[in-house]
């Protein structure tokens, strides 16, 4: 199943949105219930959803990590 989620789940107070992967904490709990095409929908407008966020430092995710480390960098 597609997901946008990069490990960082910490929600914006000011915006409702996780600053990881834009979603709102509904949206979130409800994922492996949408369907692929109501997934498609939300996945379309997280770009701009994380544009509103107010940014905090990013820690490396776990997942960039796995990535490095596989590459050598």
């Amino acid at each position: 199943m597609e997901t946008p989620c990069i490990l960082i789940c910490s929600i914006d107070d000011k915006t409702g949105y996780c600053f990881g992967c834009g979603r709102t904490r509904e949206e979130i709990g409800y994922w492996t219930t949408y369907s692929a095409d109501e997934r498609r929908s939300i996945m379309t407008s997280l770009a701009a959803r994380l544009e509103t966020v107010e940014r905090r430092p990013r820690r490396e995710t776990r997942r960039s990590q796995i990535a490095r480390e596989r590459d050598g960098s």
